[in-house]
């Protein structure tokens, strides 16, 4: 089923971000690809009830993004900046706080350029597929515009310090292979393999026991901040022990089959 909502009326509307549902698998959409799928304040508005849906719906186990044309997102819209009521860039990055958040596992499908806080949506999911035509930069000093901090976390504590400096205080561009190299993307496949590898490594997660892949998901994230919250990984580990997935899962580890877990 579809949780975008009815036909748009306007232009406008139609391009903005569209999320559909298939059972565990949930997929958030840019279609602006005529502005590279930068996100504007309205759009923003529209991913933070997307999240909030994926959160409350408890099937969900994967959320993807994904973008039309060639570029996968170029972050905030940075013309909005100039309207007298249009939010700060920190409304940007506490958006993309909520997707690093998010309770499924996240992916992104990075099929072209990843471009200011683009780059930072995609350090927040926890997957990065790209493909050899994907780069990204990071032209905040250059445009002037200090960086919000959940972004310059993210950049350290997934590329490391040294990565983190170079591409915020150079805004040097670079290509697939080196955004593989230091980390940026998990891992790079041809172009019309791109869809394919999404569709598989959801498939994958989603087969996964839901206790253990979202608490262990969960609680990765906060450690890579210095955040251990030794108390309730404890508790994720005596729920694990007394599901009956874990159960499933011994018992079909046994009988060599995939296991059919159901989140209890």
């Amino acid at each position: 089923m579809s949780d975008a909502s009815s036909a748009p009326d306007t232009l406008k509307d139609a391009a903005k971000p569209e999320l559909t549902i298939y059972g565990s698998i949930a997929t958030i959409r840019f279609r602006k690809p005529e502005y590279a799928n930068r996100l504007s304040p309205d759009d923003l508005l529209t991913l933070r009830e997307y999240i909030a849906t994926v959160n409350r719906t408890k099937e969900v186990l994967v959320l993807r993004f994904v973008g039309d044309g060639k570029y996968f997102c170029s972050g905030y819209d940075i013309s909005s900046l100039a309207a007298e009521n249009a939010p700060s860039s920190l409304f940007f990055g506490e958006t993309i706080d909520l997707i690093e958040s998010a309770r499924p596992v996240t992916i992104a499908a990075i099929n072209g350029g990843a471009y200011g806080g683009g780059t930072d949506l995609c350090l927040a999911c926890d997957f990065r597929i790209g493909v050899p035509a994907a780069n990204m930069f990071m032209p905040a000093a250059k445009l002037g515009l200090h960086f919000y901090p959940g972004g310059m976390a993210r950049y350290i504590s997934r590329l490391g310090l040294n990565q983190a400096k170079r591409l915020f205080l150079t805004a040097e561009k670079i290509d697939a292979e080196e955004m593989l190299r230091i980390g940026f993307l998990t891992e790079i496949v041809q172009g019309d393999q791109l869809a394919a590898r999404l569709d598989e490594l959801s498939q994958l997660l989603a087969g996964m026991a839901p206790i253990a892949l979202l608490g262990i998901k969960k609680h990765l994230n906060l450690i890579a901040r210095a955040q251990v919250e030794s108390q309730d990984i404890e508790e994720g580990v005596r729920c694990s022990e007394s599901s009956s997935d874990i159960s499933e899962g011994a018992l079909a580890w046994k009988e060599k089959r995939l296991p059919q877990f159901n989140g209890t």
